[in-house]
């Protein structure tokens, strides 16, 4: 059921002017649509009782950045938006890039959700009985917070001695492509997760080199969901404990599906150990070995992206956000605040249901304020 029209707010807060709002949600990918739908779904009124700042152009989150050749097929998994239509019925061979954005942009304009774009939250800080959220269009004040910024915005790359030096190309997941854009140049992919074994699938068509710093861990047989259970509570209880969250992948291992038996078929599932250091044309080990290498692809993951979150000092002394709440999406130091899309809920089917669980806790507290 739609619901009711509200008073609109204005789009944008006008230049020396702080918009009230009961709840203020960053992000507009999986887990902050989730959120908002259940949001709206637990009474508030869109625009009047709640917004939705992304600072995206256009809906889809991070999945309108990711490279052509990941289809609908291909993506590790995607979970459908709550009580929405299924996505991608039909078009597995759909870039991900197009089908994800178009499938979000209906969910926005089904639900009507108050997502306000494009809009950079630069700054969150504690005002007493309010959050302040300073942004690059405008200044809010709420009584809560849900944050679901995921992490395509941090991306991680280690320090390794000599890279600065490096004569070739360094690139991230996040910037690459296709492989014909390596074409007669030697790659070293640098990563042993999911999309390092997409990359490497794609990009070992050329002369490529495959790095990892552990062994990879290829799990055998049926993934079910008892196995994802355990998984994600692995993760979960590193949040809960303050620590920084581990992602799914490196308590599940990687998948072995027909891509990967190709790939080893091909020959080209044989990793080399970490390098210990960058060449001006190349890499260097620990014993003394050597590799000339033209590009440098670190698929070495992202960091949750919570800069903008700093001011509020949720980290603790062990470099993570002690988390707690049923799916360990409140912060234990601010109850007003809650991080969806972070830690177990950095899935597509984790965020789906810690929006809701964000939601409903996060209300449940407002409430308790005012009574």
């Amino acid at each position: 059921m739609m619901p009711d029209a509200p008073t609109a707010l204005p789009r944008l807060a006008p230049p020396g002017v702080v918009l009230n709002t009961d709840v203020l949600i960053i992000g507009a990918g999986q887990a902050g649509l989730s959120a908002a739908y259940h949001l709206q779904q637990l009474g508030l009124h869109a625009q009047e009782q709640f917004v939705v700042l992304d600072a995206a152009a256009a809906p889809g989150g991070a999945w309108q950045h990711r490279w052509p050749g990941l289809t609908l097929s291909t993506v590790n998994r995607l979970h459908d938006l709550p009580f929405a239509r299924t996505l991608g019925r039909g078009e597995t061979t759909a870039q991900a890039r197009v089908a994800v954005p178009r499938y979000f942009a209906a969910y926005e304009e089904t639900f009507a959700l108050p997502v306000i774009r494009p809009v950079r939250v630069r700054r969150v800080s504690d005002r007493g009985p309010r959050l302040h959220i300073e942004t690059d269009r405008g200044n809010y004040a709420a009584r809560g917070l849900i944050n679901a910024t995921g992490t395509w915005e941090a991306p991680f790359i280690p320090e390794v001695p000599g890279a600065g030096r490096f004569s070739g190309e360094q690139l991230h997941t996040r910037d690459y492509r296709a492989a014909t854009d390596f074409a007669g140049r030697h790659v070293l992919i640098v990563g042993g997760g999911i999309s390092a074994l997409q990359l490497l699938d794609e990009v070992s068509q050329v002369t490529t080199t495959w790095v990892t710093r552990r062994p990879p861990l290829f799990h055998a047989g049926a993934f079910d969901e008892a196995a994802g259970r355990a998984a994600v509570a692995l993760v979960e209880d590193r949040v809960r404990r303050g620590l920084p969250p581990q992602s799914v992948v490196s308590v599940t291992g990687l998948p072995v599906t027909p891509a990967t038996e190709a790939m080893r078929a091909r020959g080209v599932l044989t990793p080399q150990p970490m390098f210990s250091e960058i060449t001006p044309h190349g890499v260097r080990w620990p014993g003394g070995g050597a590799l000339r290498a033209d590009v440098i692809l670190w698929c070495t993951g992202f960091r949750s992206a919570l800069d903008h979150l700093a001011p509020l000092n949720l980290r603790g002394p062990a470099g993570g956000v002690h988390m707690t709440g049923r799916l360990a999406t409140q912060v234990a130091r601010d109850p007003r605040v809650h991080l969806v899309g972070y830690g177990p809920s950095a899935s597509t089917i984790g965020a789906n249901r810690a929006g809701r669980a964000a939601a409903t806790e996060l209300l449940a507290v407002l409430n308790r304020s005012t009574a």
